[in-house]
């Protein structure tokens, strides 16, 4: 990370009405000012900004309680393995643990387990290891994938054999010991497959699980497994019965009240819609998301929109609009109204790809996304909303590698398409500090996994407090 500046702002009274500049017109005078909110260091990595990429350094006029900005800064570490669209989960005793292709016994799909990241104090206390190895391990897979359910800790692992079928193993000992496989489908093709949990519904076991995949419809197709896995009932359609929507569906996700959603297209092929489903999976719903402003992004997948919910189950939607920015609505009333949308990303980005979003607790939300300045060069971004439903909610971003340490170097276009370890998607999850992790992938170190996450910043739980620090990562840890 590049050397941090003190913060203070530069204002400039004119002479004149028109804003040239604060050094280069006679006229012009230079005041020093101590900001009452920016009273601390920040990174050239850090932006701090309001809907649109409006500084707000410039005017502090919308800041205070929750909305006021805290010293935070981003960084990496990696997990010593390749990894292709990786997905993330977390326990509740800090492990993290990302999907790794092909590394696993016998050229099988990785779960790579990485320890002592939520609370170390040097780079050296944390480690990461395959913790898969069932005595018959199941063959790699075109898509890897794995879950971990907030509600009891239970790792799934999904692995989609194109032809084949999918079949589902999981784990309640943090990867000790593994159960399965059954086999969740065995429709004629599978693709671009995703799992959840909500904490109602399971009759034979304690939390209710939905997958979705890309299969020969005009829509996604679900299927629901109330026994936590072991049998999985029959293919139902994840949209309206009449929806044309395609069959690429961003991540589902479950919420606190039991209901699921997941992101795409609309049902008339155009913008973006949520999908709800309140009986698991049987039946579905479609509300369309305000994309009138932001208009929706045109690159080969059309970056499903993402979605996660808060602790109180409000719904968050993020999207990739026609200017290839990330956008940002909310809804506080399971899906039904939306707020305006708002551009999320600070102003020097000219693209961005691969959306994600994780809540919190109300209002508390984290955006991750990778995004080129003009240079064809892409980086990793996080973006952290601590009091979304203001009017003027602030936005602190940050890099999270270093501008000569790229995620992507080869590809002007990384963002638009698919591109080395990113694969289709990428994944992020909050720890149990309110720390946000984001699972990416490092192609220039040969699609090498990495989590990044704020090393400083806000918790994402609880009051609005300043996490603890944790070491910075990068390029060393590769």
């Amino acid at each position: 990370m590049k050397r941090i500046m003190k913060a203070i702002l530069l204002t400039c009274i004119m002479a004149t009405s028109a804003l040239a500049g604060c050094f280069g017109e006679e006229e012009e005078t230079e005041v020093i000012v101590e900001s009452e909110f920016f009273n601390f260091e920040i990174s050239n990595q850090t932006w701090y900004h309001y809907p649109g990429g409006i500084n707000a350094m410039n005017n502090t006029s919308a800041l205070g309680g929750q909305n006021s900005p805290f010293e935070t800064s981003g960084t990496y570490y990696s997990i010593g393995m390749t990894t292709f669209e990786p997905t993330m989960g977390i326990t509740s005793t800090g492990n993290l643990y990302i999907s790794s292709y092909g590394n696993g016994p016998s050229g099988s799909t990785a779960i790579v387990q990485c320890s002592n990241m939520v609370e170390m104090t040097s780079l050296a206390e944390y480690s990461c290891q395959n913790v898969y190895g069932p005595v018959l391990p199941v063959a790699n897979s075109n898509d890897p994938y794995i879950y971990v359910d907030p509600w009891t800790d239970r790792l799934m692992k999904f692995d989609m054999h194109a032809l084949l079928g999918m079949t589902v193993e999981w784990s309640d000992d943090e990867g000790d010991s593994w159960f399965g496989p059954s086999v969740a489908t065995s429709y004629s093709v599978q693709d671009h497959q995703t799992i959840a949990s909500s904490p109602y519904g399971g009759i034979l076991h304690e939390t209710l699980w939905v997958f979705c995949i890309n299969g020969n419809y005009p829509a996604p197709l679900c299927s629901q497994s109330q026994d936590g896995g072991l049998t999985w009932g029959p293919e139902l359609p994840g949209a309206p019965v009449d929806c044309q929507s395609g069959g690429l569906s961003a991540h589902i996700i479950g919420a606190d009240n039991g209901n699921f959603y997941r992101g795409q297209k609309g049902c008339d092929g155009e913008g973006y819609s949520m999908y709800k489903t309140d009986d698991g999976a049987i039946t579905w719903t479609e509300h369309v998301l305000p994309t009138e402003e932001s208009g929706t992004a045109d690159t080969w997948n059309a970056e499903e929109a993402q979605v996660d919910t808060d602790s109180e189950s409000n719904v968050y939607a993020m999207w990739m609009g026609l200017d290839n920015l990330p956008y940002f609505s909310y809804s506080v009333d399971d899906a039904n109204t939306w707020s305006d949308a708002i551009m999320i990303a600070p102003d020097h980005l000219q693209g961005t790809g691969f959306p994600v979003v994780i809540a919190g607790d109300p209002g508390r939300v984290a955006f991750g996304y990778i995004g080129e300045d003009g240079d064809g060069l892409w980086d990793g971004y996080i973006s952290v909303i601590t009091d979304a439903f203001n009017e003027t909610p602030l936005i602190t971003t940050v890099q999270v590698n270093a501008d000569d340490d790229p995620l992507d170097n080869a590809s002007p276009t990384c963002g638009y398409e698919r591109c080395g370890g990113f694969g289709d998607f990428i994944d992020m999850q909050i720890d149990a500090y309110g720390r946000p992790w984001l699972a990416l992938s490092h192609n220039p170190a040969g699609d090498m996994g990495i989590f990044a996450t704020t090393m400083t910043g806000p918790t994402l739980f609880g009051n609005v407090t300043d996490l603890g620090e944790i070491p910075e990562g990068g390029a060393q840890t590769l």
